[in-house]
């Protein structure tokens, strides 16, 4: 083994990982093994519960099938056929054959002590009692009982009922379950009447009570209705407390399903009988197994041993594996820092060793190209921001020049002699000595000068006011921000708005941004062109936008993406324009 463990080969140490998968896999086995010992067990379970439910079954199939042999006697009889197929005109003849009837349904009920009562219905109103202890309730209507109606609508088929409080007899509401059967004549032409032999339910009680499918387990049957014959918990199920999924019992004929209840979940077995009654096994698929918790803590215990082994396994491999990378990831995180000036030692391990070296290689490789790049985007970031301040001033001079040229025609020398002093001060505050940055006083000088010059032009028609705090005015920003804003307000602002127009300038300052806000009661802008100002690929109408958006990107490409300007703006309620700029990056003028 140590000999296995100085092996310098990178793939020797992956070979020790597969030692670690092998551990896994064996407990992935652990598990399984588990998993396939419960599975078996449940399904010894799951069979000795549908044996169960079977034997249940024919039981009860036992006693139905008395009480059909029972309809049959009836229904087969001759002198009950007579009796209820035609009126006697002898009474005493009538009278001698109910009670022949009568001594033939009591003999019956002496042979089966479950059956509560054996009873004959005519369809004209004639009735024979089995027993004559029993008098029919006067309020009780028999041919609007579901058992009658049922064994109309079967056409002489047997119709087993669920259990259900029998009310036609005075006095006596006993819990049964009934069998009832239409009598027809010989000849099929003639409705004789119904037959009904009642079921003590006690017996369907004595038979499933004492059933039980694990400790929480039980037996409950429904009719093909889904109606509840018998439940052990019945009276929880009639009060809603407790439920059963018996539109699934209905969809299956003979088999096993189980719900989805987490740990109460309920495996159903279900048997389908000859009568239309499912009978219907519940066990708790968390009792199946008796001993499930002694597996699984023998298993868990198995596999806590396997896994702790494979942790210890895995820190050693993961140690010696990763070593060499880390040292190579603390070099990488160096570079990530900017530090070029640095050379990784070549470890042993041959494939690291390769990694070093051609690590050390590119590191020299982009410390050069860095140099050549920080060079090349110097100079075209340069050369970005002297076009753009190319495009701006022969813009502005062409507007002002403009100004100028129509004093001069409208004979006002002395308005041309001011407006032409203010222009030359404008442009000797923008030249500011070929430098790109100049103090925030030297912008609102420019600006002061250029609204200056507009106001002689419009006259009543622009007013302004400039409002910017001292203390922001010995900060450096670039030059020619404001008169491209304020030119924008004037020509597709406020020379479109009736009536007077203003503009303000005034200043905001944060821990490390300086604001200048540039706002006028002009025309406005609609939201989609307030949008879309500053996106160089928008399209725009009369020259609206191409000095904002140079003054836009020379903020961004001088002081980062993240500075530049914002626009609000509704129509016909004027527009606010934000410049911001940073002051930790700005240099207060020295002397000022």
């Amino acid at each position: 083994m140590k000999y296995f463990f100085k092996l310098r080969s990178f793939q020797s140490n992956i070979a020790l990982a597969f030692v670690f998968v092998i551990l896994m896999a064996i407990v992935v086995m652990s598990v399984t093994s588990y998993y396939m010992s419960r599975e078996s067990v449940q399904s010894n379970a799951q069979a000795y519960t549908t044996e169960l439910v079977k034997q249940v079954n024919r039981n009860i199939e036992s006693y139905v099938n008395g009480m059909m042999y029972m309809s049959d006697l009836v229904a087969n009889n001759r002198t009950v056929q007579a009796y209820f197929s035609s009126g006697y005109a002898d009474p005493e003849e009538a009278k001698a054959m109910k009670e022949t009837i009568a001594d033939f349904l009591g003999s019956m009920l002496v042979s089966r002590n479950d059956i509560s009562s054996v009873n004959i219905f005519g369809a004209d109103d004639k009735f024979v009692l089995g027993r004559k202890d029993l008098e029919l309730n006067p309020y009780a209507g028999i041919k609007s009982m579901t058992w009658y109606r049922d064994a109309l609508a079967a056409d002489g088929a047997n119709v087993v009922s669920s259990s259900h409080v029998q009310p036609i007899f005075k006095d006596r509401y006993p819990w049964v379950v009934s069998l009832s059967r239409e009598l027809i004549s010989p000849d099929g032409k003639q409705d004789l009447g119904v037959f009904l032999v009642d079921l003590n339910f006690s017996v369907m009680n004595d038979i499933l009570k004492d059933i039980k499918l694990g400790r929480r387990g039980y037996v409950f049957i429904v009719d093909r209705n889904g109606r509840i014959v018998y439940h052990p918990q019945q009276q929880l199920i009639y009060s809603n407390l407790k439920s059963e999924m018996i539109d699934k019992v209905l969809q299956l004929k003979n088999g096993t399903f189980t719900s989805d209840e987490g740990r109460d979940s309920r495996m159903y077995t279900v048997q389908d009988s000859d009568f239309g009654w499912k009978i219907v096994g519940v066990s708790y698929v968390n009792e199946l197994v008796a001993n499930q918790d002694g597996m699984r803590l023998g298993f868990a215990v198995l596999g806590s041993v396997c896994i702790v082994i494979a942790i210890l396994i895995a820190v050693y491999l993961s140690r010696r594996v990763s070593r060499p990378i880390r040292q190579l990831e603390k070099y990488m995180k160096e570079v990530e820092k900017g530090n070029f000036d640095l050379h990784v030692p070549v470890p042993r391990t041959i494939e690291i060793g390769r990694l070093a070296r051609a690590f050390n290689l590119m590191v020299g490789k982009i410390k050069e190209l860095m140099s050549q790049i920080i060079s090349d985007q110097e100079q075209k970031r340069q050369s970005e921001i002297n076009a753009l301040q190319a495009q701006i001033n022969p813009h502005f001079l062409y507007n002002t020049l403009d100004s100028i040229v129509w004093m001069a025609q409208s004979d006002k020398p002395q308005e041309v002699i001011a407006m032409t002093s203010a222009l030359a001060k404008l442009f000797r505050a923008s030249i500011s000595k070929g430098e790109e940055l100049v103090p925030i006083r030297n912008e609102i000088e420019h600006i002061a000068n250029y609204l200056k010059i507009q106001k002689m032009r419009y006259s009543d028609k622009l007013d302004y006011l400039i409002e910017v705090a001292d203390s922001v005015q010995h900060y450096l920003t670039i030059k020619v921000i404001l008169q491209p804003l304020v030119e924008n307000a004037i020509y597709h602002g406020i020379k479109k708005k009736r009536g007077p127009g203003w503009i303000t300038i005034t200043s905001e300052e944060t821990d490390a941004d300086i604001l200048l806000v540039v706002a006028d009661n002009g025309s406005g802008m609609d939201e989609e062109t307030c949008r879309t100002l500053l996106f160089p690929g928008a399209k725009r109408t009369e020259g609206r936008g191409v000095g904002v958006r140079n003054v836009h990107e020379r903020l961004q490409l001088y002081f980062g993406p993240q500075y530049g300007l914002s626009y609000k703006s509704k129509p016909g309620a004027g527009t606010t324009v934000v410049i911001r700029f940073p002051k930790n990056r700005a240099v207060i003028a020295s002397g000022e």
